[in-house]
């Protein structure tokens, strides 16, 4: 092992689908950071320079040249420093997702991706070939090994490196969030740590795009696993951490952090980058004065501030007078603008329309689904009016056994909570009153309820959220058959009614706005169901 010291930032940094001169200009100014503290190396994330993931972008050849353009300008406006830069690559017919060591105002060394994922969120393989090449070259007498994000998650590509002689291992990554995954990525970087008895230096994107929440989480490994560097989760930041004598030297080590603490930062992070970088200036949320909406305006809050949020209480007359007091009582303590607006003239109207078409027939979920589509439309039109974006208050178990409107509580641009269980809504907004009461009480401990009809509550037609939540995520997120979760101590008529409403329900899904991914598994890019389908489960 060399006994030179090589002193790598590492760039933290949120980058933006498509944004080429941007990426280029953020790369650019973490540079200049890095080199004013020292650093002889500055590592960028996985696709830095085109952002992640950029899907079908990636599928025109004009994107590949104005990528290659702008990684060659970066090249010469450097400082004195030694830059890993993630972009597409484009060679003849062919097409990768490359790492490039920027040096001196040239490309100097170029890795392209050996394992490409197709799980999950992931469909690198629609867009990119396989390398086959290991990548090492020398900086300060180390000699430095590159690989991409999923090389590291199995066995192969880190080997390869160390075989061409690496001495310490960087790997640029675009891993996106979800519960418990920083747990996962040092389990896993542990194995190739064992594999190799190399150093690692792991760098993450951080930052929001569309329905994935990218957290960060940087960190290193000593040759022989242990923890030496930690960045914090959700926040920009640039960091040196130093090799020297073969080895990781000790650094700054972010705190653990709770599992609702993680959860919030995402939907924040989710929240304020898809309003930021799509453009809108503010957001609206209908209130109604339960947990799901009082949640999502919590967030939306903190995403955005209070000046650029707006509650709107649509009450019918079926609207308790606790869910009105209740909701008066959160935005005054949140600080944003309020607005009631009652939609009974809207139903009776609505009702007067549709009776002679209606007669003889008795009220049902017709006339509950219209209240939320009278609800939807109205803010849709101040949506329309303001160019505030709508945020829908919908989350998971709703989803999953369709109890959202289509065209109703459904209608909006991007769904908060959507990726949320009830039971964890419950858990986060009791979190959120960790410091004192913001959410009022009464909204977390009443009985949920839609309100459409006299004394309505959600359990009259659902099993207990525990029970139904266990179901889904069983089914949903692990692919288990309904006879194992029976055999796992669920009643079986409880089980054969939320798998059947589970399964009818996803043409509505289809219809929902996207959200931000929490779980393992969302409804989203990685829930692709036929709604068309004839198969039975085994029971």
């Amino acid at each position: 092992m060399s006994s030179s010291s090589l002193n790598i930032a590492v760039a933290q940094i949120n980058c933006v689908v498509g944004d080429l001169s941007g990426n280029a200009q953020r790369i650019l100014a973490a540079a200049a950071t890095a080199h004013e503290a020292g650093a002889d190396l500055l590592v960028t994330p996985e696709l830095s320079l085109s952002g992640y993931p950029a899907e079908d972008l990636l599928l025109r050849p004009d994107y590949y040249a104005a990528a290659d353009r702008e990684l060659r300008a970066l090249a010469r406006a450097l400082p004195a420093i030694a830059v890993v830069v993630g972009h597409p690559l484009a060679v003849a017919d062919t097409r990768y997702n490359a790492a490039s060591v920027l040096m001196g105002g040239e490309v100097r060394h170029t890795y392209r991706k050996m394992r490409l994922p197709n799980y999950e969120v992931f469909d690198e393989e629609r867009y990119f070939d396989a390398g086959e090449d290991a990548c090492v070259f020398v900086l300060n007498d180390v000699r430095v090994g590159l690989n991409i994000c999923a090389d590291v998650w199995e066995s192969g590509a880190a080997e390869a490196a160390r075989a061409a002689g690496a001495e310490i291992l960087v790997a640029i990554n675009a891993s996106p969030y979800h519960m418990s995954k920083l747990q996962r990525r040092h389990e896993v970087l542990r194995e190739r740590v064992a594999d190799t008895r190399i150093p690692v230096v792991y760098c993450n994107l951080v930052g929001g795009q569309d329905e994935l929440v990218f957290d960060g989480g940087s960190f290193a490994l000593s040759a022989g696993g242990a923890l030496r560097f930690q960045a914090p989760s959700f926040e920009e930041r640039i960091d040196v951490v130093e090799m020297r004598d073969g080895d990781i030297l000790p650094a700054v080590i972010a705190s653990p952090t709770s599992l609702e603490q993680d959860v919030w930062s995402a939907l924040v992070m989710g929240v304020r980058d898809y309003l930021g970088k799509n453009g809108f200036p503010g957001a609206l949320i209908g209130l109604s004065g339960g947990i799901d909406s009082a949640l999502t305006l919590c967030v939306a809050v903190e995403a955005l501030g209070p000046e650029r949020v707006r509650a709107v209480m649509m009450p019918s007359p079926y609207t308790a007078q606790m869910s009105l007091d209740d909701s008066r009582l959160l935005v005054q303590r949140l600080g944003v603008r309020y607005d009631e607006i009652p939609i009974q003239p809207a139903m009776q109207a609505f009702e007067t329309l549709l009776a002679p078409h209606f007669q003889g027939l008795p009220a049902d979920a017709t006339e509950e689904n219209l209240q939320a589509r009278i609800r939807g439309m109205l803010l849709m039109a101040l949506s329309n009016k303001t160019g505030a974006i709508v945020l829908t208050t919908g989350n998971k178990s709703e989803m999953a056994v369709g109890y959202a409107t289509l065209y109703g509580d459904m209608a909006g641009g991007f769904a908060v909570i959507k990726d949320l269980f009830k039971t964890l809504v419950y858990r986060l907004s009791r979190w959120c009153n960790r410091n004192g009461e913001l959410i009022p009480d009464n909204i977390i401990t009443r009985p949920p309820s839609a309100e459409l009809k006299p004394d309505q509550t959600d359990q009259d037609t659902l099993p207990p959220y525990e029970v139904l939540d266990a179901i889904i995520e069983a089914y949903m997120e692990r692919d288990e058959s309904p006879r194992e979760i029976i055999e796992q101590g669920y009643a079986e008529a409880d089980v054969r009614r939320v798998v059947g409403m589970l399964k009818r329900n996803e043409y509505k899904r289809r219809q929902a706005p996207i959200g931000v991914r929490v779980t393992r598994r969302g409804f989203g890019k990685d829930w692709r169901y036929p709604i068309t389908a004839r198969y039975q489960d085994e029971y």
